[in-house]
């Protein structure tokens, strides 16, 4: 893993150090907490800052034969560590195995391959360097040069330490909020009731009929503008799309709150109508939407009643997406309320379902105003992002791609970008080598900084006071 690591051909070699290396980071979706952020989070030792939460690494530590407790158990954070160390070698092919090195190199400066024997050395460095200045949650933000990071944010949520963050003189990253109102669209989900009235807390609008339900999300919409906002993120496991009238989703809204079952005819009805409704609005406010599509969450019920979500137990979906999505798609933009939308699917058969079908949506004046999002969680591979890489390029442009996120909760995930950053670097350099495009350095050039960073400028949008973008 030296500097011309992933890069294969000179032409890969100079786009990556002479274009894409200094480009700085938007990082338009992730799982931080912007109270952490706030607070300058310090971490005791690697263990927190590279372990907790973690459930990719967990994931291939259960495959290893390691036992829960030093996963999420009551082991010590050195002996979880060394469990990891132990699972390191073991993962070669893996992106885990170079992201773990890529994360000791650039943030701790550690050089030596982590294994069960180099642990215990590697331990003591990283945790020393980890109690000095420099290593507090916005520190490795500015070295990892992010000029923007989007949160994702319950509708509920006071964005107490956005606005705190807001009035930050010293902190040169504009952390802004991500609309995530998925557990206003699961209406069958056990706890919608209780949400309801958490929306209803937020918004200061008694909620007893459907109209009072889209009035209080409107305004909760329009408070997020007001902090920055200007990205929302649905979780649409499975995409649904059913024609409906306002008055019916209200019908389907009354039976539930009053405790009548809804069928899942009407659960995409009320779906459909509700996302109609936001898609107008995140239209008005030049929003970008984003769905990401076909995930199976929460797959070992034995493990969900033990662990809770988000701990390592979900995989790809094969549920049938481009007739709900299309239909989705046409019937706001009928009504000229298609705002800015990116599209990601868990599974890797619906690329060319998307990589078609947003330019079947393009309106002519933004550039690539309808996005196939980077490879995503389980695709996020060397291969994953080369197949979703390919597939736009074979039948749109890949020039106006938006790029890499991070979508992680750690703070040391940023060398994702560095690791993407040389995968486009090295497939527009085998398409020099191979004779397919020019080597014209100024237009090569050009395209992988538009990947990098400046497509996604110009296509957020967002506030550039702080983060001088």
């Amino acid at each position: 893993m030296g500097e011309n690591f992933l890069l294969k051909n000179e032409t890969a070699v100079i786009l990556y150090h002479n274009y894409a290396k200094g480009m700085p980071i938007i990082d338009y979706h992730c799982h931080l907490s912007p109270k952490e952020i706030y607070e300058n989070k310090t971490f005791q030792n690697i263990t927190e800052a590279w372990l907790y939460g973690d459930h990719y690494k967990w994931r291939i530590m259960r495959a290893n034969g390691i036992e829960e407790t030093y996963i999420t158990g009551d082991a010590t954070d050195e002996e979880k560590f060394m469990a990891w160390a132990k699972t390191v070698p073991m993962a070669i092919g893996n992106p885990l195995y170079n992201w773990t090195h890529l994360e000791l190199q650039r943030f701790f400066g550690i050089y030596e391959i982590l294994n069960e024997q180099s642990a215990p050395a590697i331990w003591e460095r990283a945790n020393e360097l980890l109690q000095g200045e420099g290593f507090g949650a916005r520190d490795l933000i500015v070295k990892s040069n992010v000029k923007v990071v989007c949160t994702t944010d319950d509708p509920v949520d006071s964005l107490e330490y956005h606005l705190l963050l807001k009035e930050e003189k010293d902190f040169p990253v504009s952390v802004l909020p991500g609309f995530r109102p998925d557990k206003g669209l699961e209406i069958n989900r056990e706890g919608f009731p209780h949400w309801v009235q958490a929306l209803e807390d937020a918004a200061a609008i008694s909620i007893t009929t459907y109209d009072e339900f889209l009035k209080a999300l409107e305004k909760r919409v329009r408070f997020f503008h007001s902090v920055g906002g200007r990205v929302s993120d649905h979780a649409i496991d499975s995409m649904v799309f059913a024609e409906t009238t306002k008055e019916e989703a209200g019908r389907i809204f009354s039976d539930r709150l009053q405790g009548t079952g809804v069928s899942y005819e009407d659960e995409k009805k009320f779906k459909t109508y509700t996302l109609q409704f936001l898609c107008g609005l995140y239209t008005e406010l030049d929003w970008a939407m984003q769905f990401h599509i076909n995930a199976l969450r929460n797959t070992n019920t034995k493990m969900m009643k033990r662990l809770g979500p988000d701990t390592g137990y979900d995989s790809m979906n094969d549920e049938e997406i481009a007739k709900p999505l299309y239909k989705l798609l046409n019937s706001v933009e009928l009504k000229n309320h298609l705002p800015k939308t990116i599209l990601y699917s868990l599974n890797p058969n619906d690329n060319y379902v998307i990589a078609s079908m947003i330019n079947s949506f393009q309106d002519g004046v933004t550039p690539g105003k309808i996005q196939f999002g980077t490879a995503w969680w389980f695709n996020d591979t060397k291969d994953g992002m080369l197949d979703q890489m390919k597939a736009l390029s074979n039948v749109g442009l890949f020039s106006r791609f938006i790029g890499m996120l991070t979508d992680s909760r750690s703070f040391l995930s940023y060398t994702r970008h560095e690791y993407f950053r040389r995968i486009v670097c090295n497939l527009i350099g085998e398409w020099v080598e191979n004779g397919e495009v020019p080597y014209d350095m100024e237009l090569l050039g050009n395209i992988v900084q538009g990947i990098c960073y400046d497509n996604a400028k110009h296509y957020f949008q967002f506030q550039e006071e702080k983060a001088n973008v």
